[in-house]
């Protein structure tokens, strides 16, 4: 008899213990959470006047788990007219440039409970047939949303298309504008990296670099071929201040982004007029990936997809050399309009 009355009590004793722990799990989850999901403060709107009403903790945690729902297609249009969800067109679009890290800059401010972003490249301004489907379309693209925080997507391809810049000042003439850049020659051995692994999945043949990016006729820098034209960045931005003052864009390295993402997502913030949020917490560098991880809450990681930080093929360095010898002017012009020196070399 005592010995059942023992074992009973060791049952007992057992549960609670077992309720104790998960329900101090539930409780370390929680306060984690609270510096991803903390009311945020004012934002400044579009006119320069700041909007008073903050964002209620409880409707930013029900949102990240109705957003799941919505990609999923369970939640009801009463839960979103309940929670006050909207669809918005973007008061920020990272513009390009390809593989510069417009993912990881996306992702990255991701992290900031005042910002939403759309999850696929909707490619609206540099699709003909998307942008015929007109503005509304577009909007039906975004995540749902509260009305105050900012909604921001990218297509890395808008940079380079003649359309895109009259396209968007059409939509909003006062759109905040994101640019992200690496290196020129970086970029475009990048580029061709990304080819280069999609011609091989296919079991197809290609070219080297060395072959594509100097003319074999004149041994000179071969300005046809598209890797090379899109790292000439003075060309692209020359055709976007035709519509928009350079106030309205902001130049992220690319290359620190990588190596010290902080500061770059800190001068973000202070461009988007939103009140600092990220800190080192949200970032955590993964040894066996090779670049930095983000950290949502003590229970939410993510890394970028596998594809990212490809290794980038053996170039001559004599080519190395021409590109970069190339490139330098234009490097300079650049600086002198964006303001701010990178030490390309």
């Amino acid at each position: 008899m005592l010995f059942k009355q023992q074992a009973l009590l060791r049952q007992k004793l057992f549960v609670l213990g077992s309720l104790a722990i998960g329900s101090l799990l539930y409780l370390v989850a929680r306060v984690g959470s609270l510096d991803r999901l903390q009311p945020i403060c004012p934002i400044e709107g579009r006119s320069g006047s700041h909007i008073s009403e903050q964002i209620p903790l409880r409707t930013l945690q029900f949102q990240r788990g109705l957003l799941h729902e919505l990609r999923k297609g369970n939640a009801m249009m009463e839960q979103i007219r309940l929670h006050n969800l909207v669809q918005q067109l973007p008061q920020a679009i990272i513009i390009g440039v390809r593989k510069g890290g417009t993912r990881a800059l996306l992702e990255m401010l991701n992290l900031h409970p005042a910002v939403v972003k759309a999850s696929q490249e909707v490619h609206f301004f540099d699709n003909d047939p998307n942008y015929a489907k007109g503005i509304e379309w577009y909007k039906g693209k975004m995540p749902f949303s509260h009305p105050h925080q900012i909604t921001i997507e990218k297509s890395p391809a808008y940079f380079i298309t003649e359309e895109v810049p009259e396209r968007i000042f059409k939509m909003n003439s006062s759109i905040k504008l994101l640019l992200i850049v690496r290196e020129p020659t970086t970029r475009a051995v990048s580029d061709y990296t990304q080819v280069l692994e999609g011609k091989e999945r296919k079991n197809k043949t290609y070219y080297k670099f060395e072959k594509l990016a100097i003319d074999p006729n004149t041994c000179e820098v071969n300005t046809k071929y598209k890797a090379v034209r899109t790292s000439i960045y003075t060309k692209h931005l020359e055709k976007w201040l035709k519509y928009f003052p350079v106030e309205q864009f902001h130049v992220v390295d690319g290359d620190r982004l990588i190596t010290d993402p902080l500061p770059e997502l800190q001068l973000v913030e202070q461009f988007l007029n939103l009140p600092p949020r990220i800190s080192q917490y949200n970032l955590y560098f993964n040894a066996t990936r090779g670049f930095y991880c983000l950290r949502f809450n003590i229970v939410f990681n993510k890394c970028l997809a596998g594809s990212k930080g490809r290794i980038h093929p053996d170039v001559d360095p004599s080519v190395v050399t021409k590109l970069r010898k190339f490139f330098h002017p234009f490097n300079q012009k650049f600086y002198q309009i964006i303001g701010r020196t990178f030490n390309w070399p």
